[in-house]
């Protein structure tokens, strides 16, 4: 397989974890693999209600713990997705969600050039 198609099953294995744990999938995803990391963008994702939460800043902080609690407690089956596509080993995995642009970045560290395993 070619680096552009793992990137492909890699984002549409991604937005279904989206949907399946967090509850809503992106409307927009693309995923990058950059020597030791995968990099997940994903736009789009927040509910009408968590749209309509972020518009004070108290709803800004809670739409954040919220989502930021839901990736946690379901992280580990995002990994085991990855894992299952590209043999790799996880170091870590970062989260941040915008409520500004209604943009997520997920990072994901390999023990390991995944750009090299996979050319």
């Amino acid at each position: 397989m070619t680096k552009g198609q793992i990137e492909a099953l890699l984002s549409e294995a991604i937005s279904k974890f989206e949907l399946e744990y967090m509850g809503r999938g992106p409307e927009k995803i693309r995923t990058i693999i950059l020597q030791d990391m995968i990099i997940i963008r994903q736009n789009g994702f927040l509910s009408i209600s968590e749209k309509n939460l972020a518009k004070n800043k108290d709803g800004v902080e809670l739409v954040k713990k919220v989502r930021t609690s839901l990736f946690e407690n379901s992280r580990h089956l995002l990994e085991e997705t990855i894992k299952s596509l590209i043999d790799i080993n996880i170091i870590s995995t970062y989260s941040d969600v915008s409520t500004k642009t209604g943009e997520k970045i997920i990072v994901i560290v390999a023990d390991q050039d995944v750009e090299k395993l996979i050319l």
